[in-house]
């Protein structure tokens, strides 16, 4: 079977479409396509104009039936006349002499003149039409064509008719103008309809072209209303099918308003008729009624006088004209029908119909406009736009009045037309934006890591990530920025060019908090390290801009009184309110802000679920937990913008408010602040970062505890003597009075440590260096205090099972009296700095670990009771002093709770006028010649001397069961720390932070 080539294929021959798949290629079956569509189109214009063709045909069957009728009438009245002229001549009645030869004359010249000046008449009409069309004045275009059409009929022109005129034979000429003639009403018509789709019409001229087209038509004014709409209909939809190159979207937009709005105001002018036929006041630029006062005036069916006729200005001028039978100069065009006003529940429906068409059409077709608009800047043009065009005198001046009649009600077209839409397109946009910034910071955030992870530090870091170096050194290929990340301490030491700002001098805190500016020490005071503040800077900048393309969206300080003034007078001007969906906007954006966050915080946590499947966690996965927790800690503080797109208006004014005198801020802490839902939302999402924040330090704080616990727990459970000398320290020596049983006074000699163990030391001293490595004076203190807490429980298992009978190893070494007299002061130290804080007002007892004082009864039990009862005092001392000393070294695992008075003579007098008093407790300082208060000295010297009375009668006076009774030196150990110390001036935790 031969292959038909797809140009000479016909659609007949198309039976299956798969047949076409199988064999013609791609190109061949779109050709084919573009084929079978322009027959489609043609059959359709071939359709058209058939039945175009038909509707005239039946137009001239329906005159000619007409024609027919008059013709049969006037034969039968012919008939009846030969009837009574053959009745008179069988009478025998003779005719009337003929009348003179001058009268026949004249009735003959007289005819002639008639038939002459018609004749002329007919052949200027068609110029004339021609001349009016040019002019657009199509009413006057069709009094002609309606008079041409008269002429027709009274020289008897229609060719095949009864009567029959020879003046065809005569004047050929005339045959060549009824065909031209022809062609004048399809013509008129279009024209007439053209115009009424145009949007620069006056009323009149509207009114004058409906009139035309009833004429034409012979229809009704309801029919000439639905014209009316169906032709604004079709300009809409020009409209919205334009090109974009013809036309920006914002003037297509405003050109729909405008053809919306002139819609309605010509209905009005030209359909509604007032019931009482007068205007109100102020309504004098209003005119209505156009159609039907345009038909009485050129319709015939008013008495003479009233109405203009076709001829008459041509008649009053004389020549030919006035031989013109008066059927032709007084001709005025007629409707079959009598032209009713149009009811106006009948008005009004019809033009809620058009309304509600239009209004799906024009939604559906400025909805696919705005998608090419991907700024907010450019839709507030567009809505900025159509609020200067319905702000105008000419459309808002009447426009409430204009629609309340004709509708019923006040058409509110921003709000019924576009406002929906624009606001449907504004969250799209923000989605779309936030999404970006979403998809870019989770890139940024990966890249972070990946550079964090990709540079990891030499082998001789990674191995002394935990050690007692200062801190790990870096690597080769580690880069600064991942220096800084895994050592805040060398980034917040070293100088940069930006740390003070060069306006430094003359700017103040509040004006540079306004102006949203931070120096390089304001980073390092919070441990902001450069990734941090980079990933902040991006993000914030990111969201800057999002709200910079926001705010030509909200009104601004110029523009909001013109917003009260327009929602003010809104019942006498039709404009809008730009600004009604401020609220919906801003809650837009909070929204997309909030899941914004949310995925990033989601990205958060599954790297942190990443690096807490590793076991052991290494270097640089801790170096990305500890960005990620200072990321989460900071970026509520780093990233301004998202505050402002949370709060919306309320963080201008919190902005506000800071730069307020410190005194007016005084005065409004009394009134009630209600919390608002945007506070509320920005309070709840701070709290989850800061979560997300103690979550990635919790894990970098678990995973130090375990390292540290598990060198600790290696000397702390040696198996052999030289084991546990190597971590030894040296002893104190004191001497001791004791009376002898005769009453003579034996001094003796005891030792008692007066230090902790090395590793004890080392274990303290390497956790100090390790939080101050993550920067200690921003660490938040929950997790300082988790990570003391988490160190302890560890010490106490380790402790547990050194000293537990059923977990003890029957190979290792056996506690002797000074290994649980060293153990027992380790334990108590690490007990007194790594102890957990109490609030205030609340009893440490209360909260003790139980477990404490069982291990301390256990280890008291392999020491001497009598030795046990002689070394309590001296231990304390010693406990305290230790405490004392080390609280600087120390300070980051010690607070201002826990404070050690000076352990000086108190009978050492000192010269009052070289000292300057400034605190009453000397903790972080105590080398300082800092005075004391009288009651400090006296509470000091009391207690001082108190233990030196008990010191020396210990051995004759009768200990209680208390005394010898294990856990003693614990508890009265716990009895003096709850004593209340004294207030120091000095809260600079941060201070003794600085161990390097």
């Amino acid at each position: 079977m031969a292959v038909v080539p797809p140009q000479s294929l016909r659609v007949g021959e198309i039976k299956d479409p798969m047949v076409l798949f199988e064999r013609f290629n791609t190109e061949e079956i779109r050709g084919l396509e573009r084929k079978i569509r322009c027959e489609i189109e043609q059959k359709k214009e071939e359709l058209r104009q058939m039945v175009g063709e038909r509707y005239r045909d039946l137009i001239d069957a329906a005159d000619t039936i007409s024609e027919m009728r008059e013709c049969s009438e006037s034969v039968v009245h012919s008939v009846q006349d030969m009837h009574r002229y053959c009745q008179k001549i069988k009478q025998g009645k003779s005719d009337t002499q003929m009348n003179s030869k001058e009268e026949i004359q004249r009735q003959s010249q007289d005819r002639f003149y008639s038939m002459a000046s018609q004749i002329k008449l007919l052949l200027e009409i068609p110029e004339r039409i021609w001349s009016s069309m040019e002019a657009s004045q199509y009413l006057q275009a069709t009094q002609l064509y309606l008079l041409c059409c008269h002429l027709h009929s009274q020289l008897h022109l229609e060719a095949g008719g009864p009567h029959h005129s020879p003046v065809l034979a005569r004047f050929p000429i005339l045959i060549r103008q009824m065909a031209a003639a022809g062609h004048f009403r399809s013509t008129i018509l279009l024209d007439s309809k053209w115009l009424l789709r145009s949007r620069a019409v006056s009323d009149q001229a509207m009114a004058e072209a409906l009139v035309s087209t009833m004429l034409l038509e012979d229809s009704s004014p309801r029919q000439a209303l639905a014209d009316f709409l169906l032709a604004k209909k079709a300009s809409v939809h020009q409209l919205l099918n334009q090109p974009q190159h013809v036309a920006g979207i914002k003037a297509q937009v405003c050109s729909l308003m405008e053809l919306l709005v002139t819609t309605l105001y010509q209905a009005y002018a030209v359909f509604y008729v007032s019931p009482d036929g007068s205007r109100r006041q102020g309504e004098e630029g209003l005119s209505c009624g156009l159609l039907f006062s345009t038909l009485e005036n050129v319709t015939s069916t008013l008495p003479a006088g009233k109405g203009r006729r076709v001829l008459q200005d041509e008649v009053s001028t004389g020549s030919w004209f006035k031989y013109l039978p008066s059927s032709i100069s007084e001709f005025q065009p007629a409707l079959r029908t009598l032209a009713q006003p149009i009811q106006r529940e009948h008005l009004r429906d019809t033009l809620q119909q058009w309304i509600d068409t239009c209004k799906e059409d024009i939604r559906n077709g400025v909805s696919s406009l705005l998608v090419y608009v991907t700024s907010l800047k450019g839709l507030a043009a567009i809505r900025d736009a159509v609020w200067d065009l319905l702000s105008t005198d000419s459309i808002s001046q009447h426009w409430n009045t204009v629609s309340q009649r004709l509708l019923g009600n006040p058409l509110a077209i921003w709000e019924d037309f576009l406002q929906q839409l624009f606001l449907q397109r504004l969250q799209a946009i923000i989605q779309e934006g936030t999404e970006a910034i979403c998809c870019s910071s989770k890139q940024l955030l990966s890249c972070s890591l990946r550079e964090l992870e990709g540079h990891p530090t030499s082998p001789a870091a990674t191995s002394s990530s935990f050690s007692s170096s200062p801190g790990p050194v870096p690597g080769p290929s580690l880069s600064q920025g991942a220096h800084y990340e895994a050592d805040v301490a060398s980034f917040l030491w070293s100088e940069a060019q930006g740390d003070l700002p060069s306006d430094a001098a003359w700017v103040t805190v509040s004006q540079r908090w306004q102006q949203q500016q931070r120096s390089g020490l304001a980073m390092k005071t919070q441990a902001l390290t450069p990734s941090v503040q980079s990933f902040c800077s991006v993000l914030n900048g990111k969201l800057s801009a999002c709200l910079d393309d926001l705010q030509h969206y909200l009104p601004t300080k110029d523009t909001a009184p013109d917003t009260f003034s327009t929602t003010s007078s809104s019942s006498v001007s039709s404009s809008f309110n730009r600004f009604t969906d401020t609220v919906a906007v801003e809650e837009t954006l909070r929204e997309h802000s909030q899941a914004c966050i949310h995925h990033i915080l989601t990205c958060v946590r599954s790297e942190l679920a990443k690096a807490t499947a590793v076991s052991p966690p290494h270097s640089t996965g801790l170096t990305s937990v500890l960005f990620m927790a200072r990321l989460c800690q900071s970026m509520g503080e780093l990233c301004p913008n998202l505050r402002h797109c949370i709060l919306g208006k309320l963080a201008e004014a919190d902005l506000a408010s800071r730069g307020t005198p410190r005194e007016l801020r005084k005065l409004g802490k009394a009134k009630a602040v209600e919390v608002s839902p945007a506070r509320a939302l920005w309070a709840s999402l701070k709290e989850e970062l800061l979560a997300c924040s103690m979550v990635a330090y919790r894990i970098w704080s678990s995973a130090l505890s375990t390292v540290l616990v598990k060198r600790f727990a290696l000397s702390l459970h040696a198996e052999s003597a030289g084991a546990i000398l190597t971590t030894a320290t040296n002893w104190e020596e004191l001497e001791i009075e004791e009376e002898a049983e005769s009453g003579s006074r034996v001094t003796s000699k005891i030792r008692l440590p007066v230090q902790p163990s090395w590793f004890v030391q080392s274990l303290l001293f390497q956790l100090c260096l390790e939080v101050n490595r993550v920067g200690s004076h921003a660490l938040p203190r929950p997790n300082l205090l988790e990570l003391l807490q988490v160190c302890l429980d560890q010490l106490l298992n380790q402790y547990h099972t050194l000293t537990h009978p059923v977990q003890a190893k029957k190979t290792s070494f056996p506690m002797t009296q000074n290994r649980a007299l060293q153990s027992l002061f380790d334990l108590r130290y690490l007990v007194a700095t790594l102890g957990v804080r109490q609030e205030e007002g609340k009893s440490s007892r209360t909260h003790t670990d139980p477990r404490i004082q069982q291990i301390c009864d256990l280890l008291e039990t392999h020491i001497d009771p009598f030795d046990l009862d002689v070394f309590t005092l001296p231990l304390n001392k010693n406990l305290s002093r230790l405490s004392q000393r080390t609280s600087v070294l120390l300070g980051l695992l010690t607070s201002t709770e826990k404070q050690f008075v000076s352990c000086g003579n108190s009978g050492v007098s000192q010269e009052a006028n070289n000292i300057l008093p400034v605190a009453s407790c000397q903790i972080r300082f105590g080398m300082l010649p800092l005075s004391m208060s009288n009651s400090s000295k006296a509470k000091f010297s009391l207690r001082s001397s108190g233990q030196s009375h008990q010191l020396a009668p210990s051995t004759n006076t009768p200990a209680s069961n208390d005394t010898f009774s294990p856990g003693t030196l614990f508890r009265q150990l716990a009895k003096q720390e709850e004593e209340p110390a004294a207030t120091s001036l000095f809260k600079l935790g941060w201070l003794s932070g600085m161990a390097k």
